[in-house]
This record gives structure tokens, C-alpha cells and sequence, in this order.
């Protein structure tokens, strides 16, 4: 009696367990998509707007049903998602500061027959405040340090951005949209001279900031600090 049971058993148990394989499922991926394309896998981010970030499915076991993909977005502290995507794989750029979850629920259909998928733990996005500083002055001699006009490292979450510079005259001598550029000290294809030149800057953040930088700034060849005559 027991050699039979047992005989039996061996015979279930890989069809239990190749039952359970088939099952549809899904393993979603957050991609986190770098301002050169590069992309990485993560499961929370946090980060400077704009963050742009793809979102896939990745269905499993699916054979003949029809999936249905729900893709809801939310950000903290609200009850009902902002948005709601129904594509297999979605794109999404987070322009405002805040903390966000995505979360995937997907369902397998065949006739009256419906299997359901939901994350158990969504994706999570931090988008961080902004933050603009700019310099008082820069050195384009060429030496490598301090040679372009531009955001001092560590600014953030802007999602708008605008930089004009003028000479005494009221000449612009150079203008730019990214706050990752800058101004290399040149106008009209040579070298503009040293001195005072002055500084409009616009700009908005993810979370509502607006920055409205009027200054002079002072150019100078020679390196700040170094002797000479």
C-alpha cells in the first residue's frame, strides 16, 4: 500500500509542480533613463527632475490568454492615482518634486477565465527639491579649472532653465537653455575681453520655485589667486 501511494506520488508531483509553472504572471522593471539614453534597473530611485523612466511589463507564462496591463501612478498623501497607463510598457517623465509609487496589476484572460497579477511592493520615485547656485566669476584660460560660466555643482530639479549674458553695452555675449552648459568666455567667435559682464538667469523647479537671477559677473583670464606680474 505504501509502495503504491508513494509510486503515485512521484507521478503528481511533477504535474503539480509544472501546473503551478504555467501560472501568468508578471516581473515588472523600473528603468531609470539617463540624459544620454543609458538606462539601469531599479526598484526605488531618488532623484533631480526631470526624471524620465520606463516601465515594463514583462509578462510570464501568458500562453493564449489576453493580458491586460494597469499601470497607476500616485503620489504620496493623495487617494486616488494622477494617472493611470494601460500599455504593456510605459514611459513617464516626473517633472514635480514629491515622493511617487507605480505600481503594476495585470490580468491573463481565456473565455470566462481570468488570473490576477498585482505588485506586492510598488516601484518608488523621490524627485527632490530644487536648487540653483551660480558663481560670482570663472577663469577661461585654459587651464582646465574654472574655464566655463555655469550652475555651481549640486542644483537640481529644475525643469526650466534660461542663462543670458551681457556685455556693459547691453550686448548679449551668450545665451543657453541647460544648466549642465555654460558660457566658455567667447562671443561672436573670439575671446571676449575681461571685466564685469551681467548675468540673467530664469528658471523654474519641480516644486514650484521660480529663480529669477539678475548679477555681474566678472570674467578674468588670469587665474583668481595666482601671483604674477
Amino acid at each position: 500500500m505504501n509502495k503504491t501511494l508513494f509510486l503515485l506520488l512521484a507521478f503528481l508531483l511533477p504535474i503539480t509542480v509544472w501546473g503551478q509553472s504555467l501560472v501568468p504572471t508578471a516581473a515588472p522593471v523600473m528603468k531609470i533613463v539617463a540624459a544620454d539614453g543609458t538606462t539601469s534597473e531599479e526598484s526605488s530611485y531618488e532623484g533631480s527632475a526631470p526624471l524620465h523612466v520606463r516601465f515594463e511589463a514583462h509578462p510570464e507564462n501568458q500562453g493564449a490568454r489576453t493580458p491586460l496591463y494597469e499601470w497607476r501612478f500616485l503620489k504620496d498623501g493623495d487617494s486616488a492615482p494622477f494617472l493611470l497607463r494601460y500599455d504593456e510598457n510605459t514611459e513617464y517623465t516626473f517633472s514635480q518634486s514629491g515622493s511617487f509609487t507605480v505600481r503594476l496589476l495585470a490580468s491573463f484572460v481565456l473565455g470566462k477565465d481570468t488570473v490576477s497579477y498585482e505588485m506586492d511592493t510598488p516601484f518608488r520615485i523621490v524627485i527632490t527639491e530644487s536648487k540653483l547656485e551660480l558663481p560670482n566669476a570663472f577663469t577661461p584660460n585654459g587651464d582646465g579649472t574654472n574655464d566655463v560660466f555655469r550652475a555651481k555643482e549640486g542644483y537640481r530639479s529644475l525643469v526650466e532653465f534660461k542663462a543670458m549674458v551681457f556685455n556693459r553695452w547691453g550686448k548679449k555675449a551668450a545665451e543657453w537653455g541647460n544648466p549642465a552648459d555654460g558660457w566658455d568666455g567667447r562671443s561672436g567667435g573670439s575671446d571676449a575681453p575681461d571685466g564685469a559682464y551681467y548675468l540673467v538667469v530664469k528658471a523654474r523647479g519641480a516644486d514650484g520655485v521660480r529663480y529669477d537671477i539678475k548679477k555681474t559677473i566678472n570674467l578674468l583670464r588670469k587665474s583668481i589667486g595666482t601671483g604674477g606680474s
